[in-house]
């Protein structure tokens, strides 16, 4: 099962990879000469590692629904978290909803030229337009104590809207892929993360686009080569730490998970003189 993604908003920080509440913004300054910040709702923090899992599995539904033109997506809780592998009891619904409503309400604001000369070059927006979760009625909780595997007495019915910029890079193409399946099985966030990442990023190479890409590509016979400072990739990840040792002792287990999923065919961080450089090669005719 392959999902398609909107691939400029993939190569910019979405999400952080933990889901602490120590940065307030998440800001970038872009290739082409744009800015971008993610910035949390009142009294809430940034969108998280169980965020980013939330958004694939929106994406992934709104495709299996076929694009709706509402953009509206309809689940229960409890199908949700089991689709995403997750433990379903009272701690992770009530996760699942405060996900739902901090794509809501988490706002995206670009500044300049950030997704290519379609794209008006200043705007703020949200992933998810709209979210409604219902309680089950009495009656449907009242059957719950039959079913072994529900341990929470009130999973909800929700439905949620994908924000229309995504809808509408989706309908025009403007997508990289990556597979379902794959990407649950990574399990480290940082490895999914860098799974998407170069996904866009061998996407972009492949669509002409490596103008809204950092470092350098090299694109030929089905292969992306793609050199990165490591400050760079830090930023577009983003990595909360700040030594160049650092950030490679957090890599390093997300390279080697990716090299033996087959997601790259190279990885790695070197050091270059006084600069940190990171390298990947991976398939674009797959």
């Amino acid at each position: 099962m392959l999902v398609s993604l909107d691939r400029a908003l993939e190569l910019l920080p979405l999400f952080r990879l933990s889901d602490s509440g120590e940065e307030s913004t998440t800001a970038l300054h872009l290739p082409q000469g744009g800015r971008w910040r993610v910035l949390p709702a009142p009294n809430d923090r940034l969108p998280g590692t169980f965020d980013q899992d939330v958004y694939v599995e929106l994406l992934h539904r709104l495709q299996e629904a076929g694009h709706p033109a509402d953009g509206v997506v309809r689940f229960t809780l409890h199908a949700f978290l089991r689709a995403m592998g997750r433990k379903v009891d009272g701690r992770t619904y009530e996760q699942l909803r405060a996900a739902l409503l901090r794509l809501e309400r988490t706002t995206l604001e670009a500044l300049g030229p950030w997704a290519g000369d379609s794209v008006p070059p200043t705007g703020t927006f949200t992933l998810v337009s709209g979210v409604v979760v219902e309680r089950r009625r009495g009656l449907d909780r009242d059957q719950l104590p039959l079913f072994s595997d529900l341990q929470s007495a009130e999973p909800g019915d929700a439905r949620a809207t994908i924000a229309a910029p995504l809808r509408e890079h989706l309908a025009a193409g403007r997508v990289s892929y990556i597979s379902l399946p794959l990407y649950r099985a990574l399990g480290s966030p940082v490895a999914r993360r860098l799974y998407r990442l170069l996904a866009a990023v061998a996407a972009s190479g492949a669509a002409g686009e490596a103008a809204l890409v950092p470092g350098t590509l090299d694109v030929r016979d089905g292969e992306v080569t793609w050199v990165v400072s490591l400050e760079k990739l830090a930023e577009h990840l983003p990595l909360a730490q700040r030594y160049p040792s650092h950030r490679q002792r957090v890599l390093d287990p997300a390279h080697s998970v990716l090299l033996e999923a087959g997601v790259a065919e190279a990885a790695s961080v070197r050091q270059d003189g006084r600069d940190w450089i990171a390298e990947y090669r991976v398939r674009t005719d797959e």
